[in-house]
C-alpha cells in the first residue's frame, strides 16, 4: 500500500498574535514543522506546540527561517553563506533545546519560506543550510521540496531526507512554486486540494499548472497552516488519501 506522511508549518503564533488553528491541525497531520523564533513563534508557542504534538503523537521538526517577523520570513534576504550556516544552527539549536527538556525529540528540519524558496535553485545554499543542520544531528531527517535543487543536494550529501510536495501551492513546469502575487498561486478549495493530491501521489509525479508531470518520489504533503481554510483543506487531503486507499503515517527513514 502507498504511504504518505502529511505535515504542516505550526507554532507561529507570537505573544497575544494568533496564527493558524494548531492544535486542529494537529488531529490530522503526522508531522509538525515548529517556527523558532526567526520569521514566527516565540519561546512560550515552541514549547506549547511542541508539547501538543507530542501528546498526539506528531512528529516534530524545527522549522528555520529568515529573521524576518514583520514579513513572516517571505522576504528574500542576501546572507553570506557562514551567516545562513549560523542562523540555521542557532535555530536548530533552540528546538532541540525546547524538544528534550520537554521529553521528546526533533526529528527533523524543514526550511521555511524564501529562505526555503531561494535554497530551491540555489544548490549551494541549500547545502550550505543543510550541512549546519547535519554539523548539530548528523542523524537528522531533511525534509526538502521534490525535484529541485534541494533534492539533489541531500543526495550528494547521502544523508537522511524526505521529499515534500505541497497541497495547496500551484507549480511552475520547473518544478517551483508559482510565486504567491500571481493568480492561484495558493489553492484555498479543499475539493480541489484533496483530489489533486491523491491524483499526484497514485502518478508519483508533481501536476503543475500547465498539466505537465514531473515524476518524484512523494514522502510527505504540506498543509499551511496560516491560511484561512487550512484544517477544512488538511482534511480534506486526507480523507481523499485514504479512500484512495493511501496509509497517511508519520514517515520513517
Amino acid at each position: 500500500m502507498t504511504q504518505v506522511d502529511l505535515n504542516a508549518d505550526m507554532g507561529e503564533s507570537f505573544g497575544p498574535w494568533k496564527m493558524g488553528d494548531d492544535a486542529s491541525l494537529l488531529d490530522i497531520v503526522t508531522s509538525a514543522n515548529i517556527a523558532c523564533g526567526f520569521h514566527a513563534g516565540d519561546p512560550d508557542v515552541m514549547a506549547e506546540t511542541m508539547r501538543l504534538a507530542a501528546r498526539k503523537g506528531v512528529g516534530i521538526g524545527a522549522h528555520p527561517g529568515f529573521p524576518d517577523l514583520q514579513g513572516f520570513g517571505r522576504r528574500k534576504m542576501t546572507v553570506s553563506h557562514d551567516s545562513l550556516r549560523n542562523m540555521v544552527r542557532y535555530q536548530f539549536g533552540a528546538a532541540r533545546g525546547m524538544a528534550q527538556a520537554l521529553g521528546t525529540q526533533v526529528r527533523h528540519i524543514k526550511l521555511h519560506g524564501a529562505l526555503s524558496n531561494m535554497a530551491m535553485v540555489d544548490a549551494d545554499m541549500a547545502r550550505a543550510c543543510y550541512e549546519a543542520a547535519l554539523d548539530v544531528d548528523p542523524e537528522i531527517i531533511l525534509m526538502v521540496l521534490c525535484a529541485t535543487a534541494q533534492e539533489e543536494v541531500v543526495r550528494d550529501l547521502g544523508c537522511r531526507w524526505v521529499g515534500e510536495i505541497f497541497a495547496d501551492r500551484a507549480y511552475n513546469d520547473d518544478g517551483t512554486l508559482v510565486d504567491r502575487s500571481l493568480p492561484r498561486a495558493v489553492i484555498h478549495d479543499p475539493e480541489v486540494a484533496g483530489p489533486r493530491i491523491l491524483e499526484m501521489v497514485r502518478e508519483g509525479a508533481i501536476i503543475t499548472e500547465s498539466g505537465k508531470r514531473i515524476e518524484t518520489s512523494i514522502d510527505t504533503i504540506c498543509l499551511h497552516g496560516d491560511t484561512p481554510t487550512a484544517v477544512h483543506i488538511a482534511g480534506s487531503v486526507r480523507r481523499c488519501l485514504e479512500q484512495g486507499g493511501v496509509s497517511v503515517r508519520m514517515f520513517e527513514r
